[in-house]
């Protein structure tokens, strides 16, 4: 047999798995990931949140570190006037974490319908979803919402299935013509694949009930049961949701405190670094790696309010915890309060400001241009370009020190990672 003939004939045999891995595997969406999701209670939400919350994170900064040096010290950071000296929280750093508490705050908001609201007489929560849906198409119009936002509705258990259905009902009917490509849904204590199928059932109808264009209604899976990592059959159920979401969903979500309830961790031990927790976001990453969905985080229940030293503490731990959160690979979590805004910025910012000069000249040399004393390949190289990209999003880095140390604009970084350029 021939060379062409022998490879036409492998063609043939791996024409359906080549298909199934495209299908299946499609790689990164070209859309920006948002550092974190920001649940806010659905009967406390208006249009006004994500002003208020800035303006409550400013004034917490302000209050409990009003200098780099302040804030340095109360997060036991080394602070330095300026320059790039590795875990250094400078005065570039402080005002670029200012600024960004000033232009965009949020990232992604949630408006929950579920633990953070809880269960409310029908016609309440009929109210509650239909002012929170014009509350949110009056932010949209005006040009002020989160790049991500959505909402959170209560589970498809039977207990609460109808509710949750009826709430995104009349949300996604009074958002109208608001709805957005940043509009998300999610759907918290997933049990099983089927849920995953119904769900998918219930946005077809909510699609042509409302005149929505199909598949355009998109939908995040909370990981927040024991059942979602590990089904009785002894299979990893996560990576089976995330195919029966048939590109509809966008996110995996763990939920630190329910997880960690359902496998008998006392509650002194609930955390993000449990390792049971750990162990969960392992699954999560592996079911996700490659199909474009994100994967987040969960929360730290340890609120940044009291005395300075009570704020101070809890900065702290958030801060580390956002970090280690980073080092794993998972880049968004979730805040719960205002007060964490600061410290989910400075994480982020310190993250990519350490790994900046060091990526550049790894990429220069990977496109010809120095010696990074590293042999990078390929996909080294898409994961520094991605790593550069993520900090220019959040707004850590300037296009123009990207400029300066590498050479390539967003589409040449784009194209370095991996990552479709959407128009």
């Amino acid at each position: 047999m021939g060379l062409d003939d022998l490879v036409g004939e492998l063609d043939r045999r791996l024409a359906d798995a080549d298909a199934a891995l495209a299908a299946e595997y499609p790689g990164d969406r070209g859309v920006r990931q948002p550092v974190h999701t920001v649940y806010v209670p659905a009967d406390r939400y208006d249009a006004r949140t994500v002003e208020e919350w800035g303006a409550e994170a400013r004034a917490a900064l302000g209050a409990y570190g009003a200098s780099a040096a302040q804030l340095a010290e109360a997060l036991g950071l080394l602070a330095v006037p300026t320059g790039d000296t590795g875990a250094a929280l400078t005065d570039e750093l402080y005002e670029l974490v200012r600024a960004k508490l000033e232009r965009e705050p949020i990232e992604d908001l949630r408006i929950d319908f579920e633990d953070g609201y809880g269960t409310r007489p029908d016609d309440q929560e009929d109210v509650a979803a239909v002012a929170a849906a014009r509350s949110l198409a009056e932010s949209v119009t005006a040009g002020v919402a989160p790049p991500y936002h959505g909402l959170r509705i209560k589970s498809l258990e039977a207990p609460s299935r109808r509710r949750g259905v009826r709430t995104l009902d009349l949300f996604v009917r009074e958002l109208g013509g608001a709805l957005t490509e940043g509009f998300v849904i999610t759907l918290p204590k997933v049990t099983s694949v089927e849920q995953v199928e119904a769900m998918m059932l219930v946005l077809d109808a909510v699609e042509a009930e409302h005149g929505v264009p199909a598949g355009s209604l998109k939908f995040e899976i909370q990981v927040e049961t024991p059942q979602s990592i590990l089904g009785s059959d002894g299979t990893a159920l996560v990576a089976r949701m995330i195919k029966a979401g048939a590109g509809r969903v966008t996110g995996l979500h763990y939920g630190t405190y329910d997880y960690s309830a359902s496998l008998g961790v006392a509650a002194a031990y609930q955390s993000m670094e449990h390792p049971v927790a750990d162990h969960a976001k392992d699954v999560m990453q592996l079911a996700a790696a490659g199909t474009g969905v994100f994967v987040s985080d969960g929360s730290t229940n340890v609120l940044p309010v009291g005395s300075a030293d009570a704020v101070h503490a809890a900065w702290r731990l958030h801060l580390r915890l956002v970090r280690r959160s980073l080092g794993r690979g998972i880049y968004q979590g979730w805040d719960m309060h205002p007060a964490q805004l600061p410290t989910r910025f400075v994480a982020n910012y310190l993250f990519y400001r350490e790994g900046l000069q060091t990526a550049a000249t790894r990429l220069r040399a990977y496109l010809g241009q120095g010696d990074s004393g590293y042999l990078d390949e390929p996909a080294t190289a898409a994961a520094l370009a991605g790593f550069v990209l993520r900090g220019m999003e959040c707004g850590a880095v300037d296009q123009s020190e990207v400029d300066k140390l590498i050479g390539v604009d967003t589409a040449g970084l784009a194209k370095l990672a991996r990552r479709p350029l959407r128009s």
